[in-house]
């Protein structure tokens, strides 16, 4: 079973991509509500084979599977969010008439989840024989107005590094910096997403794997009403992106 698509080049950079998956499973009885799904995210990443980065593609939908979710589905964040197998989406709304057994979770997480967590933990361990030392950047999207997670409106860029636990400081604060010097488009670092699972888990300066969370407002590159990468909007976004990414290399 094709589960993630993993491609391997050997800079010491891993992007990761754990909710553009859109498959789901005939035997699995979840509405089709994908609106949670990180749209066309590699297409703005496209700079990714020029950086020599390898990436990390699920096939399956986060609905099947959260990929950055714990194992134990330990909840990340108080107030409201969603599970290893999401039973509601960002909104509320239902996804089954009857929830998930945990015997259907289990047999979810070993099919989906751990695959994909064996790729990246193979592809850092390999990055790191090879460098010394590697940086993880998780790359996510979402809506900048989600009542129900948060309030107000999101800011355009929310770097993730777990309150600077999952990378080290040099780190951190090239990407901050790189950011503020694009006031075009706000930023907040460690705000209402710190990093989900991926990046709390495989961040370990101590052990030279350095881990960022990318969450991008999705108003600032899909189109409106689309699901698909506004290239006017991405075309002020992608260099961006690439200097915050290119800065945090330079700071390994």
């Amino acid at each position: 079973m094709n589960v993630v698509t993993v491609t391997e080049r050997d800079a010491p950079l891993v992007i990761s991509f754990p909710h553009v998956g859109t498959d789901i499973p005939s035997e699995i009885p979840v509405a089709r509500i994908l609106d949670d799904t990180d749209w066309d995210l590699p297409a703005l990443y496209d700079f990714a084979a020029a950086l020599n980065a390898t990436t990390l593609v699920p096939r399956y939908s986060r609905l099947v599977v959260d990929l950055n979710r714990p194992p134990d589905d330990r909840p990340l964040y108080a107030g409201a969010t969603t599970g290893l197998v999401p039973t509601e989406c960002f909104d509320g709304r239902p996804l089954y008439t009857n929830k998930p057994h945990t015997s259907e979770i289990a047999r979810r997480r070993d099919t989906y989840w751990r695959p994909y967590h064996d790729a990246l933990r193979a592809q850092l361990d390999r990055l790191v024989a090879l460098h010394g030392h590697v940086l993880l950047w998780d790359a996510h999207s979402i809506d900048n107005q989600i009542p129900r997670l948060f309030d107000g409106t999101l800011q355009d860029l929310s770097i993730g590094t777990f309150d600077g636990k999952s990378c080290s400081p040099q780190i951190r604060g090239a990407v901050a910096m790189a950011a503020v010097r694009h006031d075009e488009f706000s930023h907040i670092v460690d705000g209402r997403f710190k990093g989900g699972y991926i990046t709390r888990h495989y961040g370990q300066p101590q052990n030279n794997v350095h881990a960022v969370q990318m969450e991008l407002a999705k108003q600032t590159h899909l189109g409106d009403g689309t699901n698909w990468v506004d290239e006017k909007r991405a075309a002020k976004l992608r260099p961006v992106l690439r200097e915050m990414i290119e800065a945090a290399l330079a700071a390994l």
